[in-house]
């Protein structure tokens, strides 16, 4: 018996729709053979963003992070396979773009724009457990 897929939250964020790369990111997600259950576009607002950052909320930074996930839509997908998780955290790669891996989605696609904050195209969940926690913020009708 084999156990269910696991799930990821990913959120391709505003800097990644401006720049049109929606579907690149999609195309990568299911050439790796993940499956796409649940997607969605919308304008964040800051309610939506403390609930997912909330461990960041009194933190310095935090203020620019709303201001860029709410400069413009941001596409929420849950993703779903067998170890999706370590998966797509590696196809996404490392936070900081300029020193993310060549073939990752960051490395490929991603640079330092010299902002206020860090426009690094897509937010994958970094576990399981976190990965449950967002999916029921984005998606309400996934919560498990």
């Amino acid at each position: 018996m084999t156990d269910a897929p696991g799930r990821i939250l990913i959120l391709i964020k505003p800097d990644a729709v401006q720049r049109r790369l929606t579907g690149e990111i999609l195309r990568r997600i299911e050439a790796k053979g993940y499956d796409i259950i649940a997607l969605d576009r919308l304008i964040a607002t800051p309610d939506l963003l403390a609930e997912h950052y909330a461990e960041h909320v009194d933190k310095p930074f935090y203020p620019s992070i709303v201001e860029y996930m709410t400069s413009g839509p941001v596409v929420s997908v849950v993703v779903e396979g067998h170890r999706v998780v370590e998966g797509l955290r590696s196809l996404i790669g490392s936070t900081e773009p300029t020193a993310a891996a060549p073939g990752t989605i960051r490395g490929d696609l991603g640079r330092d724009w010299g902002g206020s904050a860090m426009m690094n195209l897509v937010h994958g969940s970094d576990s399981p457990q976190s990965a449950e926690r967002e999916i029921a913020i984005w998606f309400p009708h996934l919560a498990r």
